[in-house]
């Protein structure tokens, strides 16, 4: 099932090289999320999560916001995200994320740019 939620995105993070003969190359987002029944214990502040999507060539698409997030600033987004329910609880794989419209402000101007 396909949900899409707003979040703040709070970092990104791009990889790729090789590792034992095994070549990766993957960006992951890092999203603040309601953890739900991953959350074994108590959390204090903005707990992420980290989500895959796309190559490493994914992270040019949001470098003009660098200055922005390195002071740690949040970027409204909105999510889509495919949702599978099984015995072991929900499993959110990200399917495309962006800056919010509704978000206001500098960071949004910028976003949208």
């Amino acid at each position: 099932m396909m949900m899409k939620s707003n979040a703040l995105l709070f970092g990104i993070e791009s990889s790729k090289g090789e590792f034992e003969g095994t070549k990766y190359d993957s960006t992951k987002f890092h999203l603040s999320v309601d953890l739900g029944q991953k959350s074994n214990g108590k959390t204090v502040g903005v707990v992420t999560r980290p989500f895959k999507l796309g190559d490493s060539t994914e992270i040019e698409k949001w470098e003009h916001l660098n200055q922005y997030m390195s002071q740690g600033k949040p970027i409204p987004v909105e999510a889509e995200f495919d949702v599978v329910a099984s015995s072991d609880g929900v499993k959110l794989t990200l399917m495309s994320v962006k800056p919010a419209t509704q978000a206001s402000g500098k960071a949004a101007a910028s976003a949208q740019a």
